[in-house]
């Protein structure tokens, strides 16, 4: 997103209980088992939603798109976050291009739905054995943002496969994709999509505002 950049936030170093600092505790060592089941700090990820308000302001700042937020928007999602605390979609005026869902959780994270079926969550885990932190987290929901307004996000439903249903992501440092199960769908859902998106579906890029 050549147009995008993220705001200055003032957060402070976020530091394990033994003064390491989160994204660099793992080193080439494997996690110890128990830190799967552990999440310490979640407070660390509490600017991904100053990133988040953020992107909804540049895209409707910055393109022909209008906001609605409300609980029902959360409705969008296969699975409604159990600790979302608000949802705002932002939907742009041109209906072959895909709008997007962002669920505010108190975790704290972000999920972000996207066209049809696109689902994903930022952070991913939060566990201390992914170690994540919140900016590399950040960047992976800006690219992905980056990548539905800019036209390179594409979504696909191949019936009778072992995986019908795809996406691709296309991103600055190059692109993201995944399959998954029919059977994660509800099957009402795959037969209303579906057929828009057999064998697949490249959304169109936002359009701008006038005068950007």
């Amino acid at each position: 997103m050549a147009e995008y950049v993220r705001p200055a936030i003032a957060a402070p170093p976020f530091l394990d209980d033994e003064g390491r600092p989160y994204g660099d505790r793992r080193a080439d060592v494997s996690p110890p088992e128990d830190w799967y089941s552990v999440v310490s700090h979640p407070e660390r990820f509490a600017p991904l939603h100053t990133v988040g308000d953020y992107l909804i302001e540049w895209l409707v700042d910055e393109f022909d798109a209008v906001t609605e937020e409300s609980p029902e928007v959360a409705g969008d999602f296969l699975s409604v976050p159990p600790d979302a605390v608000r949802a705002v979609r932002v939907t742009p005026g041109d209906e072959v291009a895909a709008p997007l869902t962002f669920v505010f959780t108190s975790f704290p994270g972000i999920h972000l739905h996207a066209g049809f079926l696109f689902e994903d969550r930022y952070p991913s885990c939060g566990c201390d054995a992914c170690d994540e932190e919140w900016e590399s987290t950040a960047t992976e929901l800006e690219r992905a943002v980056g990548a539905v307004v800019g036209g390179g996000f594409s979504e696909g439903f191949a019936p009778g496969a072992e995986l019908p249903v795809s996406f691709r992501l296309e991103r600055p440092d190059g692109w993201r994709g995944g399959s998954s199960r029919a059977d994660a769908y509800p099957a009402e859902l795959l037969a209303r999509v579906g057929p828009l998106l057999t064998p697949s579906r490249a959304w169109a890029p936002w359009p701008r505002r006038v005068g950007r």
